[in-house]
C-alpha cells in the first residue's frame, strides 16, 4: 500500500513506533503459544492419473513424490504427529460422482512409525480423479481436536475435477471454523489455472503456495513445512462480534479471530481500569476477489456512543491485507473509580462484484492488550506525542528564531546591494 499524503519525518517515526507497539503486545492472556498438545501435520497427496507424467527430473511425478516423502519421513521431528491422506488413489472409473469420493487416510495422524509410513507410500499408484475439495474436508476432520498447531500440506499436479464443490470455498469454510488450521499448497509442474486455485486455497487459511518442478525442491519445501509445524505458534481465539456494543463479547488481552461480511460492522467490549492503557489493532484480509479501493476503521467509543479515539487505513489493491490500530490510556484519578467499558467497533469498506461469495465473511484478526498506563495518561493521549511535546516546542522555537535571523540577513544583504 502506498500512502499518497506526505508526512513529516517526525510523524512517520511516531507512527512507526505506535505500529510496532501494537503489533507486538506484551502479556497476552488469550491465544498464547502452548505446548500442551503435539503439533499435527496431514500430508495430502494427489494420486490421480496425471501423476504418471514423466516430467520431473526424468521420472514420473508419482516417483518424485514418493522419493520426497521418504526423505521427509526420515527427517520429521519426533514431536510432530504426522499423517498421510490421498486423493484419487483408488477409483479408476469414469463415474464422476464416485471419483469425487475417492479420498482415503493412507496413514493416520499420530506418532510416526517411519517404516510403516514408507511401506504405505510405496503401494501408491496413479489412478483416478482429483477431488481436492472433498479431500480437504476429510483432511481437516483428521486433525480435529487438540490445541496444538495443525497444518495440511496439499501436493497436487492439477486443479480440482469435482465442481461445483469449489476448493477455495472449502478452504474458507475451514478457516471460518476458527480451529487454527493452516493449508499450504505445492503445485507440481503448474499451469495458470492450477496456480490460481492452489494459491486461493492457501491464502484462505494464511498458508503458502509454492511451485515445484524438481524433486529436491519438493523435498526441501515439505521438510520446511513439517519443521514449521513444530515451531511455537500463537493460535487466535475464535470469537463472534455483535452488531452493536450491547451484547458484544467481553475480551481480555489476547489475539482473536472473527469473520466480517461486506457492509457489516463488528463490536467487542474491553474493560479498562484507571491507570491502564488499552492497545488494540485489527487486520482484515481479502481472501477473494475484491474491488481495488478499500479501507478499515477501528473505533473506541464509550457505552454511550461517544468516540474516544480511532484508527483507520486505506488501500488501493496492491495488498490483500490492511491493518490499523489505536491506543487509549485511562487516567488514574480515584482509587474507588470503577473500570470503564470501552466498545471497539471494526468496519471495513471492501466490496466485490456480483457473484462473489459473501459468506463466510472476510477473515478479521484483532489484537487486544491492556497494560499499565504511563504516569501521565492525559499527556500521552494528546495526539500520540506523549512527552515529545517539549521536543516539538523546541523545534518550533528554533524554526521561528531561524526565520527571524534569515529574514534580517536577507534585508541587510538587500540594503547593501542597493547602496552599492
Amino acid at each position: 500500500m502506498i500512502t499518497r499524503t506526505r508526512l513529516a519525518a517526525g510523524s512517520c517515526a511516531l507512527l512507526a513506533a505506535l505500529t510496532a507497539g501494537l503489533a507486538f503486545p506484551a502479556g497476552a492472556a488469550a491465544g498464547e503459544p502452548t505446548d500442551a498438545d503435539a503439533p499435527k501435520v496431514n500430508l495430502l497427496l494427489d494420486v490421480s492419473g496425471s501423476m504418471r507424467a514423466r516430467d520431473i527430473d526424468g521420472q514420473s511425478r508419482m516417483a518424485a513424490a514418493k522419493q520426497a516423502f521418504n526423505e521427509v519421513l526420515d527427517a520429521t521431528p519426533e514431536e510432530v504427529e504426522l499423517g498421510i491422506r490421498t486423493l484419487g488413489a483408488n477409483y479408476p472409473g469414469d463415474n464422476q460422482k464416485t471419483g469425487c469420493k475417492d479420498t482415503a487416510q493412507l496413514y493416520p495422524v499420530g506418532p510416526l512409525d517411519r517404516t510403516e509410513a514408507k511401506t504405505a507410500v510405496a503401494t501408491l499408484t496413479p489412478t483416478g480423479w482429483t477431488p481436492i475439495g472433498p479431500a480437504l474436508l476429510k483432511a481437516a476432520d483428521d486433525l480435529d481436536g487438540g490445541t496444538g498447531s495443525k497444518r495440511i500440506v496439499l501436493i497436487s499436479d492439477g486443479e480440482d475435477t469435482c465442481a461445483p464443490l469449489d476448493p477455495c470455498e472449502v478452504a474458507r469454510e475451514i478457516a471460518a471454523k476458527g480451529i487454527g488450521l493452516t493449508i499450504d499448497t505445492l503445485g507440481l509442474v503448474p499451469n495458470t489455472k492450477m496456480r490460481q486455485q492452489l494459491s486461493c486455497i492457501a491464502e484462505a487459511t494464511g498458508g503458502t503456495y509454492t511451485s515445484v518442478e524438481h524433486t529436491d525442491e519438493l523435498t526441501d519445501k515439505v521438510n520446511d513445512l513439517v519443521d514449521r509445524a513444530a515451531d511455537p505458534v500463537v493460535t487466535p481465539v475464535a470469537t463472534e462480534g455483535a452488531d452493536r456494543c450491547t451484547g458484544a463479547p467481553a475480551l481480555e488481552s489476547g489475539l482473536y479471530t472473527d469473520r466480517e461480511e461486506f457492509g457489516q460492522q463488528r463490536w467487542y467490549r474491553v474493560d479498562v481500569e484507571p491507570g491502564q492503557e488499552l492497545r488494540a489493532s485489527v487486520s482484515v484480509a481479502a481472501d477473494r476477489a475484491v474491488a481495488p479501493s478499500y479501507g478499515v476503521l477501528l473505533r473506541a467509543v464509550t457505552v454511550h456512543g461517544r468516540e474516544i479515539v480511532r484508527g483507520e487505513a486505506a488501500g488501493d489493491g496492491r495488498t490483500d491485507v490492511i491493518s490499523t490500530g489505536l491506543r487509549y490510556p485511562k487516567a488514574e484519578r480515584d482509587e474507588d473509580e470503577a473500570a470503564e467499558t470501552v466498545c471497539l467497533q471494526v468496519t471495513h469498506s471492501f466490496s466485490a462484484d456480483a457473484g462473489v461469495q459473501t459468506t463466510p465473511g472476510l477473515p478479521l484478526e484483532l489484537t487486544v492488550d491492556v497494560v499499565d498506563g504511563p504516569s501521565d495518561s492525559d499527556d500521552v493521549a494528546s495526539f500520540g506525542l506523549g512527552r515529545g511535546w517539549w521536543l516539538l516546542g523546541v523545534l518550533i522555537l528554533t524554526g521561528f528564531l531561524a526565520g527571524l535571523v534569515w529574514g534580517w540577513l536577507s534585508r541587510w544583504r538587500f540594503a547593501v546591494w542597493r547602496t552599492n
